[in-house]
């Protein structure tokens, strides 16, 4: 039983290795995830930042990774082009990007005080 959890965690990794191999959105978004670990470190942000990054950023990846689903799953089934097929995987890009923009927001609320104060330091 232990054995078989522990390779589902196998094979999910893998699907993340597959996922970063053949989707260069996903590369993206993991330049970006390594981008706001180090800004966070950096700039010593306090825990429930931490909380809010990480929900971010998983709430993206977690899309991308769906999204890739869908697309190869409609490729597979409907190899054919089809203005339906389009309409769909449109529509699961743009969940993507609504997360994305969201955890933009995120990052503009953790971020803009800390960019902030090094362009315009305070005097105090």
């Amino acid at each position: 039983m232990l054995r078989k959890r522990l390779l589902s965690f196998v094979y999910a990794f893998r699907g993340i290795k597959k996922a970063l191999r053949s989707e260069p959105n996903l590369r993206i978004h993991a330049i970006a995830t390594l981008a706001v670990t180090i800004a966070g470190i950096s700039f010593h942000i306090p825990q429930w930042a931490w909380v809010a990054q990480t929900l971010a950023v998983g709430l993206v990846w977690s899309a991308e990774l769906f999204n890739t689903v869908w697309e190869k799953f409609l490729d597979f089934t409907h190899p054919e082009h089809s203005a339906k097929i389009g309409e769909l995987k449109d529509i699961a890009a743009g969940a993507v990007l609504v997360a994305a923009i969201a955890a933009f927001a995120v990052g503009l609320i953790i971020y803009s005080p800390y960019v902030w104060e090094l362009f315009m330091p305070s005097n105090t």
